[in-house]
């Protein structure tokens, strides 16, 4: 692995610590707020720092083909994972919540050898699919022997929030990373205003009293670095080490969630747990050495222009 690759995990993994606190704090807004109002209303509040910083560097706009990928990742990362994450939210703990959330990697290396034509080695398809089955069994497990509504809510979060992944990855190659999650929210932003505000006076009139301080605090969370600043490192780890191996860093997000779950909320956390997290990032690391071929600059440059 290059120097590029190394920094691109690297930026992956930051990108994956922010994002590890999400389900807990989606958590702790569901308690008061809508599901839908959480997940579109975190979107349209990141709009408003996202406009603002594509105004001061005076990035360019988006040409055709970019606002159409830009629809795509506003499809997966602003609309589907936040709104199905928090339907799950209201009926499974964080903690097997972000065991179920997985099996995103999966996702995003099948998309990405899709989207951009990258061909992972037998090696990486093994022990990515082994970690995903060490995900699956916990569920099974954890939910006595079949999947709960709350994790089907997170299959559909992370399977259409992996195509938001993949695509944000093509796109930040010639975007940037930060530019790329900037112009999905901008671009999203007209059409979340009505929804999010007939939402918010619902929110209103079934409980008019005062918000608590901690919902406050964990929606700044999800607005601010969930759906903004994380993404800064995320799509930029993508492009650099290769949306398929980086993508893998994510099953990390798992132990991750789990600790800050059971350090800052007080989860129970059977050992049970420890043990399938701890065998998912031995698959990591597995994977981490194992070979992908990126698509040759003739392919990518096909694909940059589709």
């Amino acid at each position: 692995m290059n120097s590029r690759e190394s920094k691109g995990m690297l930026l992956g993994l930051v990108g994956v610590v922010i994002f590890s606190l999400t389900l807990p704090m989606t958590r702790i807004v569901v308690q008061e707020f809508h599901p839908l109002l959480n997940g579109l209303g975190r979107a349209l509040a990141a709009a408003v720092p996202a406009g603002l910083l594509l105004a001061w560097r005076r990035e360019p706009l988006p040409n055709r083909a970019q606002l159409k990928g830009l629809f795509v990742v506003a499809l997966g990362v602003i609309v589907a994972f936040p709104v199905f994450s928090a339907w799950a939210m209201k009926s499974v703990p964080a903690s097997h919540g972000a065991l179920v959330g997985g099996l995103q990697p999966l996702f995003v290396a099948l998309y990405a050898a899709w989207l951009s034509h990258e061909r992972p080695s037998s090696a990486f398809w093994a022990s990515a699919a082994l970690g995903s089955g060490l995900v699956v069994a916990f569920a099974l497990n954890a939910g006595g022997g079949a999947l709960k509504a709350g994790d089907a809510l997170m299959l559909v979060a992370v399977a259409i929030g992996a195509l938001g992944y993949a695509e944000g990855a093509r796109l930040a190659r010639q975007m940037g990373g930060w530019q790329v999650i900037c112009w999905a929210l901008v671009v999203a932003a007209p059409l979340l205003v009505v929804p999010v505000g007939w939402l918010g006076w619902q929110q209103h009139v079934a409980h008019p009293g005062p918000v608590a301080l901690k919902t406050w605090l964990a929606f700044g969370y999800v607005a601010l670095f969930s759906q903004f600043i994380g993404f800064f490192a995320w799509y930029a780890g993508l492009a650099m080490g290769g949306t398929a191996r980086v993508g893998q860093v994510q099953l990390l997000q798992i132990f991750f969630t789990i600790a800050f779950a059971a350090l800052f909320f007080g989860e129970s956390v059977r050992p049970s747990t420890w043990l399938f997290a701890a065998a998912v990032i031995a698959t990591v690391l597995i994977g981490r050495k194992a070979a992908v071929r990126t698509a040759p600059p003739a392919t990518a440059a096909l694909q940059l222009e589709r």
